[in-house]
């Protein structure tokens, strides 16, 4: 399945419930992502421009925004970015086959 990272930032609803009953709130994450088909790999918080960070595999981009606009609809979290990242062992096959696309095609003014 592939990867997707997910960065994110909170509320001040969120953050005000955070503070107000403080909890790991990486296995309300994992099952937010599991009701869309996915699999949580890990739950960050950060320190930055982000306050959070998770990282998933889902079946495909559709699964994931399913889960990621639930949390949205929440109102405790907002500003979610998401990257789709590939392993480097896949990285490594796709400039494989580019090798031999490449050997093949015919750059512009050539």
């Amino acid at each position: 399945m592939p990867i997707f990272v997910t960065q994110g930032r909170y509320t001040s609803e969120g953050i005000k419930g955070l503070v107000t009953k403080p909890e790991d709130r990486t296995e309300e994450v994992g099952k937010l992502i599991a009701a869309g088909g996915g699999k949580l790999h890990s739950f960050f918080y950060t320190l930055g421009e982000y306050d959070f960070m998770v990282i998933a595999e889902g079946p495909n981009e559709r699964d994931v925004v399913s889960s990621l606009l639930a949390a949205a609809a929440s109102g405790t979290v907002t500003d979610l970015k998401t990257t789709a990242v590939i392993s480097a062992a896949d990285m490594k096959q796709c400039c494989t086959k580019a090798g031999s696309i490449a050997a093949k095609f015919r750059p512009a003014g050539k």
